[in-house]
């Protein structure tokens, strides 16, 4: 295997590069039928309509951090970081390539770099840990369709989830311990509560079977578990929600107001992300840090997302071998995850 020559296509979701894309962006990511689940031209008029109602505010997030969002950016050291590990390992004829779903790169753009490098594997693997159908699902179908239609017939090989993979736990815990030890340790004083906070799902979603949330807990347990922190010791939240219908809870706001009741410190983990961008480094560090301050909160960590760090790179090298293997490599086990 190790003499194939094999793509690596990390995907993430994209955000706007500048003011302008931020409508077009929108309109992508609400015209998904994973997202909006409503039938197509219904979902073409409410793409439009939400886009254009949240453009406003939209471009007023990505103004506090320089106009655009840095995960593209992010997504590509990630991948530079991935492809060195792997060629360290002997995987001499490889090239990682990312995508986004809802911005540039598209896959129709990659998907044609990919065809012309003519590898003999094509390794999917998505940069959300946890499985779910409006981020892994929607990624993969874009993927083959285009590849169909592209007549792109390399041998693919999915990575579905990894929401317990032991270097992604350790680079959590890793992290946690350098930049919280003082809050979490057993005998401190006013100990911090941990939030694990996830981005956040519409109910119906989940009730429609979406494997998310018991993956998300599966992360915060194994997470905590390494840590070695007692039940009372952490939690899990949602954030980033929007929208009149019912989400996944308990919200990260009304998580941090409990903590500033209790005269509790918080260090929250975004365990979703693994890249920094809008959702961290305005919602966790900004908005929520604010509302920590207002709520009484005594101190605030947030813990970085996990980007180039090594024990989550040499996690993802792990993933990219092991998928080698196999048509379809799942870790969540029992997760029944529908990527189809």
């Amino acid at each position: 295997m190790k003499s194939s020559r094999i793509a690596v296509i990390l995907f993430n979701l994209g955000g706007p590069d500048q003011p302008s894309a931020v409508r077009p962006f929108l309109v992508n990511l609400f015209s998904d039928p994973n997202i909006l689940t409503v039938p197509w031209p219904l979902r073409w008029l409410l793409a439009r309509l939400i886009a254009w109602r949240r453009s406003g505010t939209a471009k007023k997030i990505y103004a506090r951090i320089g106009g655009g969002s840095p995960i593209v950016a992010e997504t590509r050291k990630q991948a530079e970081a991935l492809e060195s590990s792997l060629k360290n390992l002997g995987y001499s004829d490889l090239r990682c390539f990312t995508v986004m779903r809802y911005w540039t790169p598209r896959a129709r753009e990659i998907v044609r770099q990919v065809s012309e490098f003519a590898p003999d594997h094509v390794v999917l693997l998505p940069l959300y840990p946890q499985f779910s159908t409006t981020t892994t699902r929607s990624s993969f179908q874009e993927w083959h369709a285009v590849a169909k239609s592209a007549d792109f017939t390399a041998r693919v090989h999915n990575i579905c989830c990894y929401p317990e993979q032991a270097d992604f736990i350790s680079a959590h815990a890793s992290l946690i311990q350098k930049q919280a030890a003082e809050f979490i340790a057993p005998n401190v004083a006013n100990k911090a509560k941990l939030l694990f906070s996830a981005h956040g799902l519409p109910q119906h979603i989940v009730d429609a079977g979406d494997p998310y949330p018991e993956q998300v807990a599966r992360t915060a347990t194994a997470i905590a578990a390494k840590l070695d922190l007692s039940a009372a010791d952490w939690e899990i939240c949602y954030q980033s929600r929007v929208g009149p219908l019912k989400w996944l809870g308990p919200s990260a706001e009304e998580r941090l107001r409990a903590a500033g009741a209790a005269k509790q410190g918080v260090v929250l983990v975004p365990i979703a992300f693994v890249s920094e961008h809008s959702e961290t480094l305005v919602e966790l560090d900004m908005e929520y840090r604010h509302l920590a301050e207002e709520a009484g909160v005594p101190y605030y960590v947030r813990i970085a997302a996990l980007g180039t760090d090594q024990h989550f790179v040499r996690g993802l090298s792990q993933l990219v071998e092991d998928a080698m293997a196999v048509p379809l490599l799942c870790t969540g086990a029992g997760s029944n995850c529908p990527i189809d």
